[in-house]
């Protein structure tokens, strides 16, 4: 992969996301957004300041049309154990 930036597996990816603000995309549909504090080989992370953003979907049983419900949280600091992890999202670099 690329030399002068020392990424060489998938995790240093991540090792460059520390201390920046990150996307992480859970099982259930939950999105977290949050600083990267710590993260270990397992993707276990601790991230602060975080939005917590939970979606669900419900039928309305007289129309049968979804009913998109979000809710939201914020916690000062959480620990995300990382068999529940999809997606860790790097923030934007530069305009495209």
């Amino acid at each position: 992969m690329a030399e002068n930036t020392g990424i060489t597996e998938p995790i240093d990816l991540v090792r460059l996301c520390l201390d920046e603000r990150v996307l992480v995309k859970l099982r259930g549909d939950r999105e977290l957004q949050g600083t990267l504090h710590a993260f270990d080989q397992h993707l276990n992370i601790v991230l602060g300041d975080v939005q917590e953003t939970i979606t669900t979907v419900a039928i309305d049983e007289e129309t049968l049309e979804e009913i998109i419900q979000q809710t939201k949280r914020s916690v000062p600091m959480l620990f995300v154990r990382g068999d529940g992890i999809i997606l860790i999202s790097p923030p934007a670099r530069g305009g495209v």
